[in-house]
Parts: C-alpha cells; sequence; structure tokens
C-alpha cells in the first residue's frame, strides 16, 4: 500500500508540475509577483496531494519568528521537499541556486523570473562576490533570503556539512538570520520514490541579531539548528518503522541514546 500510494504522489505531482510550468508560462511575460503567486499555488497544490494521497502532512512551529521585513533564513535540506513546499510560508522569497538550474527549459527560465539568486559553483571568489551583490539586492526589495548551507540533500540525522557562503551573506547583509530546522527527509527520503505518511514539522528558530563575529554567528547558528534537527529527528522517528529510517538517523539516534526500538 505504501509503494502503490507514494507512486500515485508521484504521477499526481509530475503531471500538477508539468501543468503549471506550461499552462503557467505566460506568467513569464507578467510582472514577477504574478509568478511568485504561480509558484506559491504549485506548492500549496503539491502539499495538498501529499496529504491527500501519501498522508504525509505539514506542521509549521515559530512562524512569529519571522521578521515582517527582509532577513536571511538558513535551513536544512534534506529532501526535494524543501524546494517546493517552504515558498507559501514567506512573503517574497529569494532562493539561492546553482547556476545551471536556469538552463532547465521552463523552470529555469522561472527561476530567473523568480529573481532567486543563482550562483556559480566553479569559480568560488567569483561567485562569492556575485551572490552577496544580488542578495543585497534582494533585501534592499524587502525580500527574504532563503539558503541551504549545506548545498545538497543530507540525510536526517548526517553530519552536517555547511558550507561558508551563509556566513558571508550574514555579514555582508547586515539582517536578522533566521535558523530552520525540519525533518522532511524522514518521511520524503532523498534518493527514493516512497513518501511516507506522519507530519513533517518545520520549525523556525529565534532569530539572530546580526551584528555578530563571523566565528559567533557560525558557533551560533549551527548549535541552534543541529540540536532543533536532533530534536526533530527524535519526534519524528517514534511515528515510522525502525527499518524506515535511513542509516544516518538510526546512528544518530543512538549517539543522543534515542535508539528506535
Amino acid at each position: 500500500m505504501l509503494l502503490l500510494r507514494s507512486a500515485a504522489y508521484a504521477l499526481a505531482f509530475y503531471v500538477t508540475t508539468a501543468l503549471f510550468l506550461v499552462l503557467g508560462a505566460p506568467l513569464l511575460l507578467g510582472p514577477r509577483r504574478w509568478a511568485m503567486r504561480g509558484l506559491a499555488a504549485h506548492a500549496v497544490v503539491a502539499t495538498w496531494l501529499l496529504r491527500v494521497i501519501a498522508g504525509t502532512r505539514l506542521e509549521v512551529r515559530g512562524r512569529e519568528h519571522l521578521p515582517a521585513g527582509p532577513c536571511l533564513v538558513v535551513a536544512k535540506h534534506q529532501s526535494a521537499w524543501d524546494t517546493f513546499a517552504l515558498i507559501p510560508l514567506f512573503r517574497d522569497p529569494a532562493i539561492v541556486l546553482k547556476d545551471e538550474l536556469k538552463w532547465i527549459p521552463l523552470y529555469g527560465w522561472f527561476c530567473v523570473k523568480f529573481a532567486h539568486i543563482l550562483v556559480r559553483r566553479d569559480k568560488a571568489a567569483v561567485a562569492l562576490k556575485a551572490m552577496l551583490k544580488a542578495a543585497a539586492d534582494r533585501v534592499t526589495a524587502g525580500r527574504e533570503i532563503l539558503i541551504f548551507p549545506e548545498g545538497t540533500r543530507r540525510a536526517p540525522g548526517a553530519e552536517p556539512d555547511y558550507k561558508p557562503g551563509y556566513v558571508a551573506l550574514y555579514d555582508g547583509l547586515g539582517v536578522p538570520c533566521v535558523p530552520l530546522a525540519l525533518n522532511s527527509g524522514v518521511y520524503w527520503p532523498r534518493r527514493s520514490l516512497l513518501r511516507r505518511p506522519g507530519t513533517i514539522v518545520v520549525a523556525f528558530l529565534e532569530p539572530i541579531p546580526p551584528g555578530m563575529s563571523r566565528k559567533e554567528f557560525r558557533a551560533t547558528l549551527e548549535a541552534r539548528l543541529e540540536a532543533a534537527s536532533d530534536r526533530l529527528l527524535a519526534e519524528a522517528a517514534r511515528s515510522v518503522p525502525a527499518d524506515a529510517l535511513a542509516p544516518e538517523a538510526a546512528r544518530r539516534l543512538q549517539q543522543l541514546n534515542l535508539t528506535k526500538t
């Protein structure tokens, strides 16, 4: 039943996404805010389908920690779910993405239309300078900057691998930083068709004010984010079979003396 429901959701998700891209193509010619509304609508539909078909719900905690103005949001990245389902939780997010995505027909064109921050990873120094300039422009426009500092999806419980770009953004933008923890990888595992029933929790943590030294900020951010991620992993582990957890998650729970039985 799990595999059947997962396959049904995958079909519904990709058909829906294709329809949004094709039927929404005229939005490429309109104002950016129209395209952003289409992006949020796609996320709402995909999240609803996930709940109805796969039984995977969404719970958002700490929304009150998001400032009314621009901010830097530093988020864990465990699943493809993160790339679309987080969109409606913000006013007007600009996501830091790899530059190669812009060459994908329709999808990449929309990434440019959304004015996301597209970063070339082959030229580190030049890319960092361009990222900071683009992020400053988005902050001036009042937008939130969303970055996944590990750069790619990592299994729940995996050892963190933070890249330094988020520290440069914090230092250069002068806005509050909101850590964002989640446990999406338990229910939408990377490199897997399975979509497990349960509740994906997204937790906005208390903002870190601007002005810290780079070293202090990095230590504070990573400590808070990893501790919150551990709590969400332990919570999620109580709702899924032990053999459904990724090996990294099982090892992490053992380290925390919270072995899933």
